[in-house]
């Protein structure tokens, strides 16, 4: 994503290990989690435009960790 591992797709399928990096796993979601845009602590509701962001955010960051997950078991 961000700065954290250049053209990752090349680079995951050439060495699967590379995928289950846990600094590059930690920067990829840390990236994913950046991008959430949480209200100060006085506002009591999100703006209902900024629920399905932070949805498809979580989600990704989510993605990420399964991906790694299942390359894990693979090796």
């Amino acid at each position: 994503m961000h700065g954290h591992g250049g053209d990752d797709g090349a680079q995951t399928a050439a060495d699967p290990q590379n995928f289950a990096d846990p600094e590059r796993i930690q920067g990829e979601v840390a990236d994913l989690l950046d991008q959430l845009h949480v209200p100060s602590a006085d506002a009591q509701t999100l703006e209902q435009d900024q629920i399905p962001h932070q949805a498809r955010v979580l989600e990704q960051a989510h993605d990420v960790l399964v991906r790694a997950l299942a390359t894990v078991d693979k090796i």
